[in-house]
């Protein structure tokens, strides 16, 4: 049973919560205050944290940076905050995802979901990949290839590490494109299709038929990798 901390100081919104997340089997843990969110984290190491950003104590945005310094647990944030100034603060803090209210329960359970599926990728994380002569240190962002070191940008760290983390499958373009630029960048597929072309210059032996950043039209990317990845 999954394990879903409620940080939200309004009893009304804590009851819809509890009917929605609860009706789907979840243990849920609740607290009205940053305070006692914090104590409960600590004391419950929950697999979700949904957090509301407008506490009565602590903004939520500082709760978001003190979790993140023991806990790499998904952090959703659900808030009545829509500017694009307060959702790049709670983004740039260490939340995954962001969902403003009012909120439909479908959404909701999908981002829970999505949230649980990439905690349980985490715990499993491919580091290094072996594309051909071409090796890639995810965690110490470095790479290396026949010739020497290979310059990667942030974005494309980033992109190689959330498709590492399904090696083989299809990762949905609004995947990659929520997890490294955003819920903001969603529109903007552009920067992916640029993204996704320097990594092919780069790692590629023949970047006009790749064999390892491999295109699914109309889904998204795949990437295979040499000899199994350590």
């Amino acid at each position: 049973m999954y394990h879903i901390l409620i940080i939200e100081d309004e009893p009304a919104i804590r009851t819809i919560l509890r009917a929605v997340l609860g009706g789907e089997g979840y243990s849920l843990i609740e607290a009205d205050t940053g305070a006692r969110a914090e104590i409960e984290a600590r004391k419950h190491k929950p697999d979700v944290l949904l957090l509301d950003l407008g506490l009565p104590d602590i903004d939520g945005v500082t709760i978001i940076r003190h979790v993140r310094e023991w806990s790499p647990v998904p952090i959703i944030v659900l808030s009545a905050r829509t500017t694009e100034d307060q959702k790049i603060a709670a983004l740039d803090a260490g939340a995954d995802d962001y969902i403003t209210k009012p909120f439909s329960a479908p959404e909701l359970l999908a981002r829970v979901r999505a949230g649980l599926r990439r905690n349980a990728r985490d715990s499993d994380h491919i580091s290094v990949l072996n594309l051909g002569p071409v090796q890639i240190d995810l965690t110490r962002r470095i790479c290396h290839g026949p010739r020497g070191p290979i310059h990667l940008t942030n974005f494309e760290y980033l992109v190689l590490g959330c498709l590492a983390r399904q090696t083989g499958l299809v990762v949905q373009q609004s995947q990659l494109l929520r997890e490294v630029w955003g819920p903001d960048g969603l529109d903007d597929a552009r920067n992916l299709r640029v993204c996704i072309r320097n990594l092919r210059n780069k790692l590629e032996s023949n970047p006009s038929r790749p064999r390892y950043l491999v295109t699914e039209t109309g889904l998204g990317y795949r990437l295979w990798v040499d000899g199994g990845a350590a």
